[in-house]
C-alpha cells in the first residue's frame, strides 16, 4: 500500500508540478496503510511521515491524492 501511495504522489507531482497534501482513503485502505508501519507509530506520526492529511472517503474505490487549502488548524 505504501508503494502505491508513493506512486500516486509521484504521478501527481509530475502532472501538477507540486506535491499533493491530501490522501483520500476508505477505512479499509487506511487499515492497509497503517499495517505498513510499526505498531509503535501513532496516526499523527504516519500523517507527519507522509506529509499529507488523510481524509476518509468510504466511496473511494481506490486511494487518491489531491491538494486542498489548509484553512483549519488541528486540535492539539
Amino acid at each position: 500500500m505504501l508503494s502505491f501511495v508513493y506512486r500516486l504522489v509521484d504521478d501527481y507531482e509530475q502532472e501538477h508540478g507540486s506535491r499533493p497534501n491530501t490522501l483520500y482513503l476508505s477505512q479499509e485502505h487506511l487499515q492497509h496503510l497503517i499495517s505498513c508501519f510499526s505498531r509503535e507509530m501513532r496516526m499523527e506520526d504516519i500523517v507527519a511521515y507522509l506529509d499529507m492529511e488523510i481524509m476518509l472517503d468510504e466511496s473511494a474505490l481506490h486511494p487518491r491524492v489531491g491538494w486542498m487549502n489548509r484553512v483549519y488548524s488541528r486540535a492539539v
